[in-house]
């Protein structure tokens, strides 16, 4: 295997699967929103039109919105709150570790810690704030694409007129589809916090040494 490819397999296979399956997501909803167009008798769309459509968009966004949420929520929880036996948790009594401390700074430390100031600041919370960040854009992707596809569909049904993105911001629907997805991905991160107190996986980072008693905290 070459080195590149050892050195960033998780990342790779990671990808090439998120692309895998945004494609056959992509061909899956062309066939079955233009199902739904054929049945109100208008003309189905092409595939390249269908990548730009609100349905589309919505399907995509509101999902990625719940992910980032979970993975946002659960970088900045696990700063702050620990569970004791987890191995997605810190030590119950640790606070920093020894390395987040700036005084400790070598040569070879990215350069906000070595500048100090703001940019320490903001890289201390990087990983947090990205993801944030990427959870806001697709909490407006999902507005703008629920928007779209809702007029269409309001459209083809009922020939309503369309509507703006505030109000469909204050509908039930939009609200609907966050909290069936954002309760899931919380779920599935809580189920891992407490089966990885007694449960393990030989070798994976995610879980404790196969021989370490389940009272341990942490890696």
């Amino acid at each position: 295997m070459p080195r590149w490819l050892r050195d960033n397999g998780l990342a790779v296979a990671m990808l090439g699967a998120f692309l895998v399956f945004l494609v056959l997501q992509s061909v899956f909803g062309w066939q079955t929103h233009n199902e739904e167009l054929t049945e109100f008798g208008a003309a189905p769309l092409s595939w390249p039109a269908y990548l730009t459509s609100g349905h589309f968009a919505e399907s995509v966004f509101e999902n990625w919105e719940s992910e980032f949420l979970q993975m946002g929520g659960y970088v900045l929880l696990t700063a702050y709150l620990v569970q004791r036996g987890s191995a997605e948790s810190k030590p119950v009594d640790q606070t920093d570790r020894p390395e987040d401390d700036e005084r400790r700074a070598t040569p070879q430390s990215p350069w906000p810690v070595r500048v100090g100031g703001l940019p320490l600041v903001i890289y201390r919370n990087s990983l947090s704030l990205a993801l944030l960040l990427i959870f806001a854009g697709s909490f407006v992707g999902h507005l703008l694409g629920g928007t779209a596809a809702y007029n269409q569909e309001q459209a083809l049904q009922s020939g309503a007129p369309p509507i703006g993105v505030w109000e469909f911001l204050g509908t039930s629907d939009f609200w609907f589809q966050s909290m069936q997805n954002w309760q899931s991905e919380f779920l599935a991160v809580g189920a891992l916090i407490l089966l990885s107190i007694v449960l393990r996986q030989h070798a994976s980072p995610e879980s404790k040494p196969v021989t370490v008693e389940h009272a341990s905290t942490g890696a």
